[in-house]
Parts: C-alpha cells; sequence; structure tokens
C-alpha cells in the first residue's frame, strides 16, 4: 500500500484561484541574510551565538553530570530494540555508544525473546562512513518479498530529509554493484518486482512541487538509465507529493498511484496493467487504506450518500471491488462520540484491530468478520494513563502483534500480542529515573471560548500547593498529532528527578478528539489553539502548581511556532520559554524550504490571508519595547524541513533589541535537531539547565 504521506512531510497548498499578491520584499528584512543557511556570514554568526550558549550554560560540573546522564540513557544497552520482521528474520536498527550512526542487524524470533539474544549484524552505518568519508543517517530499508535477498535503503547526510537510495543484497550483505540508485533529493524509490521500482524524486527542472517534493512518478527498469524511466503520473506544480507503490500482497496484487493535494487532500488510483488509472472515488479528505479485499476510509468531513450522511471521524469499510463497480453499502465500524476518537487501525491475517482514545485514553477494539457482519472485543491497559500502541507482526501470515504500553512514569513493555491468547511480555525498558515520588494526574482547563482542555501533569506526590513549582508545560497542536502519555527517560533525569513538575497540552490543532478537534485551530483559527495553551497555563497558576516566575514554555516545529507565540502574545504568563526548530516568520514560511507544504494549515501569507497570519507570525509581534521573559532558540543547520532562518532571525531581532536570548544551532540532525545520541543529549541539557536557571530562582 502506498504510504500516505507520513507527518514529516506535513503538507498544505493554495486553494484553487487564489490570487497572489506581490512577493513580499525582502530588502525590507535587516535580517534577511540569515537565511542563507551555509553562508560564510551567518555562520560565523551561529559559531559566535553557540560558543556564547557553551560558554553560559555547558561548563559547569552540574551540566556536564546531566549530559552525562541523558547521553547514557540515550546510549544504554537496556533499550528495548523495535523489530519488524523481514522474511525469516526479525531487523532491528540500533545506536549506541560504540554505534553512533547505527548498526543494522537481525536475529531470530526465539533469540529476541532472551533477556540477551545473539544479534547478526547486516550493515555498520559508521563502518560504512569511515570507508566511505560520509555523513550517513538511517532513513529505512524496503526489501523485495518473497525471497527478501535485495532491499532498497535511504540513507541521508547529517539526517536530513534529503536523502539518497541505494540497492543492498541481504545474502553477500554487500551494495548491488550496478544496482538501483537515486541521488540525493526528496522522494524514493519503490520494489514492483527485482528488475523493476518506481522512482518519485528531483528528475530536473520543473520535475518538483512548490514544496519541494516529487511531482513526478515513473518506472524504472535494471539497467536503464534513470532519464529513460517512463512517467507514470505527473502531478500539478502546486500539489505537495506524487508517489506510486506496487502491493505485492498474495492474490492481491496491484499498483496504486497517490496525489497528495495536501494535508488531508489526497486522490488514490488504482493502476491498471495497461497503465491506467482509476480513481478510488472517495472524499479527498478521507484517509484510504486497502488490505487484501477489503478497503477502508476514516472520514474526516462528513459524506452524503443518497439520504445517509457519514460522520466526519467515521471508520467505513466495504470490499474494494464493490466500491470500484459503484457499490456503497458500507459497514461503520466506528463512530465518534464528544469524548471519543479513533487513532489509527491496524490489520493482522483476520482481524482489524482499531485504537481508540476517550478523553485522551487507550483501548483497542479486536473486530472480526462474522457472517457478513463485524463482532468485537475490547482491551485496555489496567493504568489509566498507559498509551496502548500496535503495529502487525506479519499481516499476510499470523494474528500477531506487536503491543506497547508505557505512560510517564512507567518504562515501557513490549508484547507479541497473540489475538484469542493475550499478550506475552518478551521486553521491559529498564527504569532510567526514580519516579517513586511522582504521580500523574489528568486535568481539564477551560480556554477562551468555553471549550474544556484535558491536560496531563506529572508532580512530586508532596507537591505543596505554594506557586513555587517549577513547571514545564509542553504543547504541540497541530496537523491532528496527539500527544499521548510515554516514558521519556531525558525528561525523567532531566526535569521530573528534580522536582520539577511536568504538564503536556492537549490543544487544538491537534487530534485527541479527532478532525473536529484538529479543524477548529485551522488557519483564521490557528488562535483557538494558543489560547487553549495560556489557559492551560492560567489554571495551573490558578491551582497553586506554580507562577509565571516558575513556569516554562516549551514547542518544537509547529510546537516551537506555539512557543513563540506564548513568548510574544503570553509573555506574561512565563518565566522562561524553549522554542526548537521553530516556524517564526509566518510573512515568508511558504518560500522557505518546505513551507509551501503546510498553507492547508495556516493559509497563505501572498494572499488576504496575511490579515489572519499576521496575528500569530512571532517575528511580526516581537515588539522591541515590549518585556519578554528569557528564551532559548534551538534549531540546526542541516534541517531542510523548517528553514533555521526562522529561529536565526528571530533570535538575531530580539538579541539586537537588549532582550535576554540564548541561541544555539547543531550542524547536523535535520529537523529532529540532531543527528546522534551525543547531539541529541547536549541539546536536551542545554534545554533543561536553561530552564532550571530561570525557573528555579
Amino acid at each position: 500500500m502506498p504510504r500516505f504521506l507520513p507527518f514529516c512531510l506535513l503538507a498544505g497548498v493554495l486553494a484553487a484561484g487564489t490570487a497572489f499578491a506581490q512577493e513580499p520584499a525582502v530588502t525590507d528584512d535587516p535580517y534577511f541574510w540569515l537565511e542563507d543557511v551555509g553562508g560564510a556570514k551567518p555562520l560565523e554568526w551561529v559559531t559566535a551565538q553557540n560558543a556564547k550558549t557553551d560558554a553560559a550554560l555547558a561548563s559547569t560540573p552540574e551540566f556536564q553530570r546531566m549530559e552525562a546522564d541523558i547521553l547514557a540513557i540515550l546510549d544504554s544497552d537496556a533499550k528495548i530494540p523495535a523489530v519488524q520482521k523481514i522474511g525469516p528474520y526479525y531487523y532491528n536498527f540500533w545506536k549506541d555508544r560504540n554505534h553512533e550512526r547505527g548498526l543494522w542487524r537481525r536475529t531470530t524470533l526465539e533469540q529476541y525473546r532472551n533477556p540477551d539474544p545473539e544479534w547478526e549484524t547486516v550493515l555498520d552505518l559508521d563502518a560504512l562512513n569511515r570507508a566511505e568519508g560520509e555523513n550517513w543517517v538511517w532513513h529505512g530499508a524496503e526489501c523485495l518479498r518473497p525471497g527478501y535477498t535485495r532491499c532498497l535503503i535511504a540513507l541521508s547526510r547529517g539526517g536530513a530529509d534529503a536523502d539518497v537510495t541505494r540497492e543492498f543484497d541481504l545474502g553477500s550483505r554487500q551494495w548491488v554493484q550496478d544496482g538501483f540508485f537515486r541521488p540525493e533529493a526528496k522522494g524514493g524509490l519503490s520494489w514492483i518486482d527485482q528488475n523493476t521500482v518506481y522512482v518519485y524524486t528531483d528528475f530536473g527542472p520543473g520535475s518538483l512541487t512548490a514544496s519541494g517534493y516529487p511531482r513526478i512518478v515513473k518506472r524504472w527498469r535494471r539497467g536503464t538509465p534513470l532519464q529513460e524511466a517512463t512517467v507514470v503520473y505527473e502531478g500539478q506544480a502546486d500539489d505537495m507529493y506524487i508517489e506510486a507503490e506496487h502491493d505485492d500482497t498474495p492474490g492481491f496484487e496491484r499498483d496504486f498511484v497517490s496525489r497528495a493535494i495536501a494535508f488531508y487532500n489526497n486522490e488514490l488510483y488504482l493502476r491498471r496493467a495497461d497503465g491506467t488509472l482509476a480513481k478510488i472515488d472517495a472524499p479527498n479528505s478521507a484517509s484510504k487504506s486497502i488490505n487484501r479485499e477489503w478497503l477502508a476510509l476514516e472520514l474526516r468531513e462528513p459524506w452524503v450518500i443518497g439520504e445517509r450522511t457519514y460522520t466526519a471521524g467515521s471508520l467505513l469499510l466495504i470490499r474494494l471491488n464493490d466500491f470500484m463497480s459503484g457499490k456503497r453499502n458500507f459497514d461503520v465500524l466506528f463512530q465518534p462520540t464528544d469524548t471519543t476518537s479513533l487513532a489509527g487501525i491496524t490489520w493482522t491475517r483476520r482481524h482489524l484491530v482499531l485504537n481508540v482514545l476517550d478523553n485522551v485514553r487507550n483501548r483497542l477494539e479486536i473486530l472480526s468478520p462474522d457472517q457478513g457482519s463485524w463482532s468485537g472485543s475490547q482491551f485496555s491497559s489496567p493504568s489509566g494513563f498507559s498509551t496502548i500502541g500496535v503495529s502487525t507482526v506479519d499481516k499476510d501470515e499470523s494474528d500477531a502483534l506487536w503491543m506497547t504500553t508505557t505512560d510517564y512514569l512507567t518504562p515501557t513493555t513490549l508484547s507479541l500480542y497473540e489475538i484469542g491468547k493475550g499478550p506475552e511480555v518478551l521486553k521491559t525498558m529498564p527504569a532510567f529515573f526514580d519516579a517513586s515520588r511522582d504521580v500523574v494526574e489528568q486535568h481539564f482547563a477551560t480556554s477562551r471560548d468555553g471549550t474544556r482542555v484535558p491536560y496531563f501533569m506529572v508532580r512530586p506526590r508532596d507537591l505543596v500547593l505554594d506557586g513555587g513549582a517549577p513547571t514545564l508545560l509542553y504543547g504541540y497542536g497541530g496537523f491532528e498529532i496527539s500527544l499521548m502519555p510515554n516514558y521519556s527517560g531525558a525528561v525523567g533525569k532531566g526535569w521530573l528527578e528534580r522536582g520539577g513538575v511536568y504538564v503536556v497540552a492537549n490543544i487544538r490543532g491537534g487530534g485527541e478528539y479527532g478532525p473536529r478537534w484538529h479543524q477548529a485551530a485551522l488557519k483564521q483559527n490557528r488562535h483557538r489553539a494558543y489560547e487553549d495553551f495560556a489557559a492551560v497555563a492560567e489554571d495551573l497558576v490558578a491551582r497553586k502548581v506554580t507562577s509565571p516566575a516558575h513556569l516554562g514554555a516549551q514547542g518544537g516545529s509547529n510546537g516551537g511556532l506555539l512557543a513563540g507565540n506564548m513568548l510574544t502574545r503570553y509573555p506574561q504568563l512565563f518565566g522562561a520559554v524553549v522554542v526548537q526548530v521553530p516556524l517564526l516568520d509566518m510573512r515568508r514560511y511558504n518560500r522557505l524550504l518546505a513551507g509551501a507544504s503546510w498553507m492547508a494549515e495556516y493559509g497563505n501569507p501572498d494572499t488576504s490571508d496575511w490579515a489572519f497570519i499576521q496575528t500569530f507570525s512571532p517575528y511580526h509581534l516581537f515588539d522591541p519595547a515590549r518585556e519578554y521573559p528569557p528564551v532559548i532558540f534551538l534549531t540546526s543547520t542541516r534541517d531542510d524541513r523548517v528553514h533555521p532562518g526562522h529561529a536565526r532571525k528571530m533570535a538575531a531581532k530580539m538579541i539586537d533589541a537588549g532582550q535576554n536570548v540564548t541561541y544555539y544551532e547543531n550542524i547536523e540532525g535535520g529537523h529532529g535537531g540532531a543527528a546522534n545520541n551525543a547531539q541529541a543529549a547536549h541539546m536536551a541539557a542545554l534545554a533543561y539547565t536553561f530552564l532550571w536557571t530561570h525557573l528555579s530562582k
């Protein structure tokens, strides 16, 4: 099945017929020069800021202990090695202190059940980097069945989104000489058969969308030049992403073309043997997935068919052949309520597993076809705040699931869950911090328009409600992404173990209550996400958990835009703000790297949309005459998704106005901010040291 655009692509494009205004005059921005990512002058500025930050925060014994503690957690051999079944083996990608860039390795299920499995190394990225003089970062592998002798491996320089794809022989554990190779770009290769692939990448001028993603997908035969590959589908310049994929499920082999027009706006086509396309004529906003004979549709808007209306957030199921022949006799397997939403679906050989959220708490519903209808059972974690995650082991062969359970204070457990038999615990992560003194609670704040906004709070059991607790409030609020409880050794060691309160706000723009929660904060309604976050901050103060002088805000990417808005719109609520890999200049965001792909979320600043966008553009909201809380900006030079110029320009603007600004830019790392565990530990320690410095006074 097509991958249907993971969140890492984000997305969004211009609405049809939208009029363009003149491009913003960049010469009016005195900090425009900082958008030159690799320019000598900007990098000189970055180097100077990094040196100041390290001198101020990283030179103390306390910092060095925290950094070492976090690095030890990230490098720990006791972490759970997540595995993927490929043929008879179970593969894992692993990084530790001895393998900075990582090992791709494999074992058997029998060995994996052991506390200390024996692993067979397939590919050593550190050795590869030494041999090739590169800084490759693992981006994954797709292996061709049924033989599983050849794989397409994606590697990124320094962690950027752009990567290369190379063909690898699993038998010899060598790169295939003159094998399939895709030069560095955003895109990919996917198998059709051993001698044919689909390729979607940068083919030269005009072959990418305005967002910098593939606009054309081709069919490429082994032994022929890439430029001779045959065009399968060509999208529009203002589409987001075009790809194709071969479904190799035995007995259900077929090909698909996916056209992503915008975020949650896509078309899916069946590609016939003669190369013609047949559209799967479901709403563009619906998530479409196909497994064996079934077509599943997750609706994001109401869908009227005849006299029946299917509600947004529902899951519909129908046989694909019936749907393509014009039938619309859906089975409705899930309908949302005021408190429930569908977090995801997973297929096994004979079952469909629904992951349902009820007031941001998980349960699984296991459905099975029974004489033309679907019957089911439920599974809930014994811990009320645990997050349950499931993925299939081998959906064509078994009814087994990998199941993880975790919460803020309980180390993650991995089980092998055979439907009908129950879970078998295979691995449990060790405790990386002392959680014995803490408790987890869920509360609700009331936003400006009366909406109840849930949030999780992790606090010391004996917390005194006097407003003095150093408290870190984290949020995201975008792209229908839900923030669920999870165990983080870094948060535990860097914040909780030292007595801090940790709060996660489930604000609008996210997916905690399904599509309606996301859609409530789009474009001109973006302010609702920020009002929700501010409401949680105010609730913490009202309940005397903390006070503004002791309350910090943190967010990254879209959450960095959130943190930037807390800094500029609500400075009175916070004592310190952490802004990571952020969007901040919303006047130019759509013209920087992948920014054009997010206009369905934020709007198009080159049109009249700028009237509302400027109300949440931190770069433009900043007032040099106003007093702001101390802020640290953390970003990456190699981030080719969110341009580092956002953080650079905002920091420089505030520094020149005499504000309390700390800045650090990692030279590698991509949008994740770090390319290895040491870099990740350093940046985490910077953030926590900054917060403790300002919030514990």
